[in-house]
């Protein structure tokens, strides 16, 4: 569309001059004479419009003059009003006026021309007034003219109203002409999504044949990725994440300063600069548009996935701090494929210290303590057992008085040799010596140049980053330890809004204590007491606000405690003397506390059995036999598991104490003991105090007639220790060995008087038995049609290989008698000619 043009006025004439005062000359004349063709145009002027647009008007009187000049007003006031009511009217429709004065003038149309009675109007008013004036004082239209543009006005109508209602015709005549037409949109929407794959795969294959020269086609690759689709956004996402693996070099770009670019340098190292410059900011791009939709559910996964592959491949390149923090951000997600993808490439990160030198191991062990300490210890227990990747060098711990006094112990030794070498030094030239030093000269600078060259840190690097590590490691350990003291109330009001608000009040204590059990050797010395006296007051069960014991552990973070608190004890064994009868009592007592239908776990007694009975030294006798005679009385509680562990660690006190084997007498007091011990106390707390010499063990008599066959034959072993009182056994087998052998085979263990039961419920009969078979099958399993198909399934196996065997045995025994039968007629065949001369000659004789 042009611009609007106001109609500007012609310039004025110049001055009137008398025709007397005008001179023709001849030339003039003839010009005009030879011209007549070209002056034609002047007969046909339209004097009227000339005059009407000349602001100067001769030969009319003063009155004449005032009501010309108020007309124009009034028509130029009504020009205005239809400009600003009216639309320009595109040129292509309809040609412009071009003025006196060269301008072009573009014609206006009504906004409003719906209806046909206003639009009838508007043209009259566009094209004229009553008193015949020309459209808008530039064109004049005649009564006939007007009459012939309505007339097309109509018709136009008409035919527009005639194409609606085929299309509306056609439409119901075609119910299908919209799904074709969604159909083409559809196929034009999946022409669209190839063609942005295979650019996004093209600018993907000469990034990687030659980075260097199309480096540009990052940015390109990074505009396609901000697409509204949501699947080139993941596809723009894992391309990005290949290229960058292949294209990020293996040290950290470094850019270069102001008074650097202001040098002049080679086109070579100013194609790398650009390279690297270009690069480096993609790739910053790349990772905030990482971070930005991270957020979003519906890229989760990709982003989540692209940062964790980005820092487990090049950990070194930079931004590694950022990727680093979104990674321990998810740490503790609650959505599982996040936070496995999230620990996995930490605990990646921890084992393959060779790429960045150990530097981000440093980093990411200091913001999971930080993370800890922000989310106040309620995070999901995988946070923390990514720390047990940890690698430490137990050489680099080593403090510097060691060291100092193994260097001590070095010098000592070079002097007690330097008499016996000295003489032998003396003999040596003076040539030998040069040789020796210049040797010694070219090794340093082959270990510099080694050092350089090579990616591990420095010993001191190394060892203070070990350090820092540590620190950072047993901070997060002793904050949870800290905050699993808290009494309840306190605890309750700074644990509201956690993250992990399923997983109880003490998500990250048993990780916690695994990994003290695990790092216990590297503790300082220092902390050793006000540890154990913690791992004391948690093994009781935590402590109240005023100080009191309180139950609000379990009991197998409990167990836990003990077996940490002996883990501890026996790695530094040399430096400690703590009294460890506190976690024995609270042993003794957790044996009846435990319940496998809560959260307690079989796994962690068993360990706990192994670690304080089992191994370490030996026991006393009096708490010795305590706690045989509680294993005993556990086993007969709980199931086939749990009971196996709890022999395993019986039989092991009975090899250890054999004074202990009197308790398998039938004596009371255990026999030749009964006077000298104190009365048998089952209820006491102190294992101590319980005066289980005085017992017997009938609880064995009934283990070995227990369902399960290897808890029956471990009790029946038992039991017979007493006849060989001699005999040496040797334990093969640890309590959580035990445990575990026995969990796997719970599921597809069947008792051996299956059958028996049976038998016995048969004959009683329905009425006589208090369970019939389908109600004890509805408590087993209440999926009865599913369990019924499996049983008549397994039998009608057993009964067809039943059959077989019977078919089978009788077929050899017919296929036995035949051949029998054969081997009888072959003999016979044999014996049949003697038989025949036999008769002839008896034959003759009777004749």
């Amino acid at each position: 569309m042009g611009k609007k043009n106001k109609v500007i006025l012609p310039p004025q004439l110049p001055p009137e001059v008398p025709e007397e005062d005008i001179d023709v000359s001849d030339d003039d004349v003839q010009f005009v004479k030879k011209n007549r063709a070209y002056a034609g145009f002047l007969k046909r002027l339209d004097t009227q419009l000339i005059t009407r647009q000349v602001t100067r008007v001769a030969d009319l009187k003063d009155d004449a003059l005032e009501s010309l000049y108020e007309k124009r007003m009034r028509k130029k006031s009504s020009q205005k009003e239809t400009e600003e009511n009216g639309l320009e009217v595109d040129p292509v429709d309809a040609l412009p006026v071009k003025t006196l004065d060269g301008k072009l003038y573009y014609r206006t149309a009504p906004k409003e021309s719906t209806k046909f009675a206003n639009a009838t109007k508007e043209e009259e008013t566009a094209t004229g007034d009553k008193n015949d004036e020309t459209d808008k004082g530039i064109v004049k239209l005649t009564k006939a003219e007007k009459r012939a543009k309505q007339k097309k006005i109509r018709k136009e109508a008409k035919q527009k109203a005639k194409e609606s209602t085929k299309i509306d015709e056609e439409q119901e005549k075609n119910p299908q002409a919209e799904v074709l037409a969604e159909v083409k949109e559809d196929l034009s929407a999946e022409e669209l999504l190839a063609r942005k794959k295979s650019k996004l795969a093209e600018l993907g294959m000469t990034l990687l044949a030659d980075p260097e020269s199309n480096i540009k086609s990052l940015k390109e690759m990074l505009q396609i990725s901000k697409d509204e689709d949501h699947n080139i956004v993941k596809l723009g996402l894992l391309s990005l994440l290949a290229v960058f693996k292949d294209i990020i070099p293996g040290y950290r770009i470094r850019l270069p300063t102001e008074k650097e670019q202001e040098m002049k340098v080679s086109k070579a190292v100013g194609k790398m600069r650009y390279y690297e410059s270009t690069l480096l900011s993609s790739y910053k791009a790349y990772l905030q548009k990482l971070i930005a939709l991270e957020m979003q559910l519906p890229f989760q996964h990709v982003s989540v996935r692209c940062i964790c592959a980005l820092l487990d491949a090049v950990p070194h390149f930079n931004f590694s701090d950022n990727l680093l923090t979104a990674v321990i951000k998810n740490i503790s997600s609650p959505d599982d494929v996040v936070r496995k993808l999230c620990c996995g490439t930490i605990k990646s990160l921890f084992a393959n210290e060779g790429k960045h030198g150990g530097e981000a191991t440093v980093a990411a062990v200091q913001l999971i303590a930080e993370h800890v300490k922000i989310h106040d210890c309620q995070l999901h227990p995988d946070s923390i057992e990514v720390l047990w990747s940890l690698s430490f060098d137990e050489d680099l711990g080593r403090s510097k008085l060691a060291k100092e006094e193994e260097n001590v112990k070095t010098k000592k030794k070079k002097k007690r040799n330097w008499n016996t070498e000295e003489a032998n030094q003396l003999q040596t030239s003076d040539k030998k010596k040069t040789k020796q030093q210049l040797l010694a000269k070219t090794m340093e600078e082959v270990n510099a140049d080694f050092k350089a060259a090579s990616f591990t840190p420095d010993l001191q690097e190394r060892r203070t980053m070990q350090s820092e590590m540590l620190s950072a490691v047993f901070q997060t350990y002793f904050r949870i330890l800290k905050h699993a003291m808290q009494p309840a109330a306190t605890r309750s009001k700074v644990n509201n809004g956690s993250l992990c608000s399923g997983l109880g009040p003490h998500p990250l204590l048993a990780p916690c204590l695994n990994g003290l059990g695990k790092f216990s050797h590297l503790i300082d010395l220092d902390f050793m007491g006000d540890l154990m006296n913690c791992l004391k007051m948690l093994a009781c069960g935590g402590v109240s606000s005023d100080g009191s014991p309180e139950n609000s552990l379990t009991v197998s973070e409990r167990l836990r405690c003990c077996i940490v608190a002996f883990k501890v004890m026996r790695n530094n064994l040399d430096a400690l003397n703590v009294d460890l009868n506190e976690f024995y009592v609270q042993l003794y007592n957790l044996l009846l506390e435990y319940r496998s239908d809560r959260e307690d776990q079989g796994e962690v007694l068993a360990e706990a059995l192994k670690t304080m009975l089992c191994e370490g030294r030996q026991h006393d006798m009096q708490r010795a036999a305590a706690f045989i005679k509680r294993l005993a009385t556990f086993s007969l509680c709980f199931g086939p598991a749990e009971g196996m562990a709890a022999l395993v660690t019986l039989r092991h006190l009975l090899q250890k104490n054999v004074k202990c084997r009197n308790l398998l007498e039938n004596d009371a007091g255990g026999g030749s003991l009964a006077g000298t011990v104190s009365k048998y106390q089952p209820f006491a707390s102190d294992p101590n105090l319980s005066g289980a010499l005085a017992s017997v063990l009938w609880e064995l008599n009934l283990l070995s007639k227990h369902y399960h066959d290897s808890v029956s034959t471990m009790a029946s072993s038992i039991s017979s220790m007493s006849t060989a009182p001699n005999q040496v056994y040797l334990s093969t087998t640890s309590p959580l060995e035990a445990f575990m052998d026995l969990s796997i085979e719970r599921e597809s263990f069947s008792s051996k008087n299956n059958h028996g039961i049976s038998n016995r419920k048969r004959k009683r009969g329905d009425g006589s038995s208090i369970l019939s078979n389908g109600s004890i099958q509805d408590l087993i399993n209440p999926e009865k049609e599913e369990v019924t198909q499996k049983l008549s399934e397994h039998f009608h196996v057993l009964r067809d290989i039943s059959e077989n065997e019977r078919l089978r045995r009788e077929l050899n025994h017919t296929m036995s008698s035949l051949r029998l039968y054969e081997e009888y007629k072959k003999q016979r065949r044999k014996k049949i000619p003697g038989d025949a001369k036999r008769r002839k000659k008896i034959s003759f004789s009777a004749i």
